[in-house]
């Protein structure tokens, strides 16, 4: 579940993903990109969605928010997609000392790349069983 690099399905592209051709992309893992917004929206975590692409070479990505501040990003790839966290400080030190996390998830963390504007930790999407870790790390990033 911690990333691989995969391209971005829509580079290329100047107008944003619609739901048909996003569902081409994905292919089986459409199921858990509709079931992470559902149930984030659902839990108050995320309360906004909107599609980005900073240039056509970079493809476009969602940015799921909670009122103006970004929780995640989710960029479809082909039949999974990527799901990046920019934890500060006080998430890490929080993600780290949960026992609930995965060992894998902890890890990758740890050797996640530091910016100015935090942690990047990426992970990767295949199906509905790798959710719950990202609704733990969105929950932790609401609250950090």
């Amino acid at each position: 579940m911690p990333s691989t690099a995969h391209p971005n399905a829509f580079i290329g592209r100047h107008e944003q993903p619609t739901d048909a051709s996003l569902a081409d992309a994905l292919g089986h893992s459409k199921a858990a990109w509709d079931q992470l917004l559902a149930d984030l929206a659902q839990d108050q975590i995320t309360t906004g969605r909107e599609w980005k692409s900073y240039s056509p070479k970079m493809g476009w990505s969602l940015r799921v928010k909670h009122k103006a501040r970004t929780v995640a990003w989710l960029a479809p790839h082909q039949d999974s997609f990527m799901v990046v966290f920019i934890l500060g400080d006080k998430a890490v030190r929080a993600a780290i000392t949960r026992s609930d996390l995965p060992k894998r998830i902890v890890e990758a963390i740890k050797r996640a790349p530091k910016y100015p504007e935090g942690t990047g930790v990426r992970v990767e999407v295949n199906s509905i069983k790798d959710l719950d870790v990202l609704k733990k790390l969105a929950a932790i990033k609401l609250a950090n």
